[in-house]
């Protein structure tokens, strides 16, 4: 099946005069998907218990006798005055103990027991007024969990809830004692009752306690999008359920929240994002800086791909400049069609841009959209068009089984935030730039989740600084007999945030006998260089035990190995992770080549892109093809080559 394009839109921006036009129009350009209704609360119950379904009947009436299939999203991410005017206490709360007021979106404390009794009411309205619709073909719970920092709130509200969650998961206050090691420091509690938010201390908090809030904090995210898949799937039967997430938002558990969808999305900004979240040095943004990093929306398409059985979609990408990053450079014409087939080409079903038009007021009027205020075509109306061109002009083949699976961990995330024990030290990152030096390769990756690890068929597995093991996890490595490379940090906590008693990375000494004796984060000005090329950046370990397959210059072990199973003692930079990479990809039959930087691939089935987010043309001669790809190029070859 092809893919199809979407939009979002927002018929109460407009006059009701112009939803016809837009629809036709939508549907002249080859859209057929349109996502509606996210963020009109205040509109669909203008007063307490007063609703107005009316004009939304209309609107989406107007969509389906257009021929397109909607979207309706619950607007719980926008409740309105009256609702916060009835029960203030709804509102989050910092870690610096501020409220957070009404005035933008997402002004909410997910654990205030009234809050979700009110979505309960709002959602089961909607879905009983809507559920049938012939036009609706799927349901988005709320918009972008954990956008603003959300996620956490240290509210009375979140502190109730979070000590009866403490009671549930340990049963009993003393155990509660000894898990987190509260003799420390004399911090021993007499019941649940006293255990306070862990914000506001005097220095550092218990890591366990944070971590333990942290584990509550997300699972508050999934018991709030569960109260409305339930109702949705119960007054909207046969439609999907799906919710958008976003790019390294990390506040929460996506694989958890995902087990009650059948579509993941996500919101992709390839220049936002760059300037917003990617870290790198500023020659490399500005190299970038009208392409987006060459692969941080591919890392995102195979996170949410690995969600849901493979089902996914984009349900906002950027079409031109967006208005909330440090800088808002526009696309390099060609790019938004580049992104939309780079995502088409990693699986997703649907590629929806934000918005149709650009709203001429509030807080998003200088975000671009397909449209103009004035309704005249803007840049990427144009892009839109010439991906609809390329569509049927290529073999959408299956996206087959990776030979590569790359473990990602959010509770790996959350540990490392709570204690890095360097500045700069970052899970998401560790994990991206192994997923970079992958890419690199021309090689196709799928993520896996740690609990579910599907490693059959595999030839490499990559776990880098994973937090602490679990026992799907580990007992699917000891079933794998492809290759393995763990890096530093993996293993080297138990769930309970205390050091393994075996001393990290505390496997099975059949698997990997070996130990962590020690742990330095290091200045940047401090690399550790490795022979014969690259070097240690900002951590390194000492270890014991293994084969060692590569030294640092000082004679400390920097690659150590036991059969398959490679152990990186440190944050490689670009240079040591290509060569370490390179070897063990060669012992595990990988077909492997050096791509330019700012060349891509990404093959599926025996169909390969090819996509240039550089400044400049590349020669295809690395993929056996004798032509230049332009900058913002795409080229598509088949077979393989």
């Amino acid at each position: 099946m092809n893919p199809s394009l979407g939009v979002c839109y927002y018929p109460e921006h407009w006059p009701e005069a112009q939803w016809a036009g837009d629809a036709a129009r939508m549907a002249a350009l080859g859209l057929t998907h349109v996502r509606v209704g996210e963020f009109a609360w205040s509109l669909l119950e203008p007063a307490d218990g007063v609703y107005e379904f009316d004009w939304l009947t209309r609107a989406i009436d107007t969509l389906h006798a257009a021929g397109l299939k909607v979207v309706i999203g619950t607007p719980t991410a926008t409740p309105p005055k009256w609702l916060v005017d009835k029960m203030p206490d709804m509102l989050p709360v910092d870690a610096a103990g501020r409220v957070r007021g009404f005035g933008s979106r997402r002004h909410v404390c997910l654990s205030h027991e009234g809050y979700r009794s009110e979505c309960v009411r709002m959602v089961t309205a909607l879905a009983r007024e809507f559920g049938g619709h012939p036009g609706i073909v799927a349901w988005q719970t709320d918009n972008e969990y954990g956008c603003h920092d959300t996620t956490i709130s240290y509210s009375a509200a979140a502190r109730d809830r979070f000590r009866v969650w403490l009671a549930e998961r340990y049963g009993t206050i003393g155990a509660l004692n000894a898990a987190w090691g509260n003799h420390f420091w004399s911090m021993t509690y007499d019941s649940f009752d006293a255990v306070e938010l862990p914000n506001l201390t005097v220095t550092e908090p218990n890591p366990a306690h944070v971590m333990a809030f942290r584990r509550f904090a997300s699972d508050q995210t999934v018991a709030f999008n569960r109260l409305q898949v339930e109702i949705i799937r119960s007054h909207a039967p046969g439609r999907d359920v799906l919710h958008n997430y976003m790019g390294q938002v990390t506040d929460f558990d996506h694989f958890e929240v995902s087990r009650d969808l059948d579509i993941a999305t996500w919101d992709a900004y390839p220049l936002g994002f760059l300037e917003d979240r990617v870290v790198a040095a500023p020659e490399w943004k500005r190299r970038f800086s009208r392409a987006g990093d060459p692969d941080f929306q591919a890392f995102h398409h195979d996170l949410y791909r690995a969600m849901c059985g493979g089902r996914w979609w984009v349900m906002e990408q950027q079409p031109g400049p967006v208005n909330w990053a440090p800088y808002n450079p526009a696309p390099r014409d060609g790019m938004v069609r580049l992104w939309t087939l780079e995502a088409m080409a990693h699986g997703a079903e649907v590629v929806s841009y934000f918005r149709w038009r650009q709203a001429p007021f509030a807080q998003e009027q200088m975000h671009t959209g397909l449209l103009r205020p004035d309704s005249s075509e803007a840049e990427g109306y144009a892009e839109a068009s010439a991906v609809m061109r390329d569509l049927n002009g290529i073999d959408w083949q299956d996206t087959a089984r990776a030979d590569v699976a790359l473990v990602f961990d959010y509770a790996s995330c959350w540990a490392w935030e709570v204690q890095p024990q360097g500045a700069q030290f970052s899970y998401f990152q560790s994990v991206f730039e192994a997923y970079r030096s992958l890419r690199r390769l021309g090689l196709n990756v799928d993520i896996v989740p740690p609990d579910t690890p599907d490693l059959t068929g595999r030839k490499l597995v990559m776990i880098p600084a994973l937090f602490a093991w679990n026992d799907a996890l580990t007992g699917a490595l000891e079933d794998f007999d492809g290759h393995v490379l763990l890096g530093p940090r993996t293993g080297s906590k138990t769930p309970e945030f205390s050091i393994p008693a075996a001393l990290p990375p505390a496997l099975p000494p059949h698997m990997l006998d070996m130990k962590v004796l020690r742990v330095e984060s290091l200045r940047p000005d401090m690399p550790v260089a490795v022979e014969g090329g690259g070097a240690f950046v900002g951590w390194r370990e000492y270890t014991e035990g293994g084969a060692v397959a590569l030294r640092c210059q000082d004679g400390i072990p920097a690659l150590i190995s036991q059969g398959r199973v490679f152990y990186l003692a440190g944050r490689p930079d670009d240079e040591l992770a290509g060569r370490a990479l390179a070897v063990i990809a060669e012992a595990a039959g990988l077909k492997t080549c050096a791509l330019p930087e700012g060349l891509r691939v990404r093959r599926r089935g025996d169909v390969t892109f090819v996509f240039n987010y550089d400044d400049r043309a590349h020669d295809l001669s690395v993929l056996g093809v004798g032509k230049m790809l332009s900058p913002a190029g795409v080229e598509v070859i088949g077979p393989d080559p």
